[in-house]
């Protein structure tokens, strides 16, 4: 799995490959755990995991396509901000404490489908299983010029609050971010542009975390809320985009 992605976000990426056969299961398994130990999934629908002790990803890909999943999906819900999320409250709950799951689709509106929530442990990830339902995201088009407006938005506020002088890295990314985007390594079938606006996500969301690692030397209480404030719509611009990018029901027709 990429370092640089979410660990549900890989998940997304790899497992939609994997779903619908644009990989095989040895090549979608190598892009998911990556160079973790082996993955497990607890949780799964009735009769898929015996012991109730969880089972690999070889059989827990089986038990899932048996109920219904073709895709898999994004969401990095944050405390007032649930992009991604659409319940049911046990599966919400969950997502929200690590701020990240996986939602298994299609789904139909009123039908409950299932959704993953990790749990790192060491160099390896425990997936929950249960219950979700369908939510409602932001098309990919859209993600992206949110993106766009948030950072220009952003990048004028930060400069406004003196972004040079308290976090002198922070305008270094700003200024690289305007040139380039890094490389994510995707799987086969997913669409160039969902690349590279997760790329785009990630760097924004690398910004944001930077400029806010230590309170960034502000000088007072109103400096350090005069930052967040500026800094907020561009983290939400970035979780949008980043879900967008790693949602397969929102990408553009293949």
């Amino acid at each position: 799995m990429d370092a640089g992605l979410p660990d549900a976000a890989g998940l997304a990426w790899w497992l939609t490959a994997w779903l619908r056969g644009s990989v095989s299961p040895d090549d979608a398994l190598a892009g998911i755990t990556g160079d973790d130990a082996p993955h497990r999934v607890v949780g799964l629908p009735a009769g898929a995991d015996p012991s109730g002790d969880g089972v690999g990803w070889a059989l827990a890909v089986g038990a899932l396509r048996s109920a219904g999943a073709e895709e898999a999906g994004l969401a990095l819900p944050v405390d007032g901000d649930p992009v991604g999320l659409g319940g049911p409250g046990p599966f919400n709950v969950a997502a929200l404490e690590v701020g990240e799951a996986v939602v298994l689709g299609p789904l139909l509106p009123g039908q409950d489908g299932w959704g993953l929530v990790p749990d790192r442990t060491g160099h390896g990830v425990l997936w929950r299983a249960l219950r979700a339902r369908r939510r409602q995201l932001v098309d990919l088009g859209q993600a992206d010029r949110d993106l766009r407006a948030a950072l220009g938005t952003g990048a004028g506020a930060l400069a406004d609050l003196d972004v040079a002088r308290w976090r002198p890295e922070v305008a270094d990314e700003l200024m690289d971010l305007r040139r380039r985007s890094r490389d994510l390594v995707a799987p086969p079938g997913t669409p160039t542009r969902c690349t590279e606006l997760a790329a785009r996500a990630l760097q924004v969301l690398g910004i944001v975390d930077l400029a806010l690692v230590d309170d960034g030397g502000a000088l007072s209480v109103a400096e350090a809320v005069a930052r967040r404030d500026a800094l907020e719509p561009l983290a939400r611009a970035g979780r949008r985009a980043l879900v967008a990018a790693c949602s397969p029901e929102v990408w553009p027709p293949a």
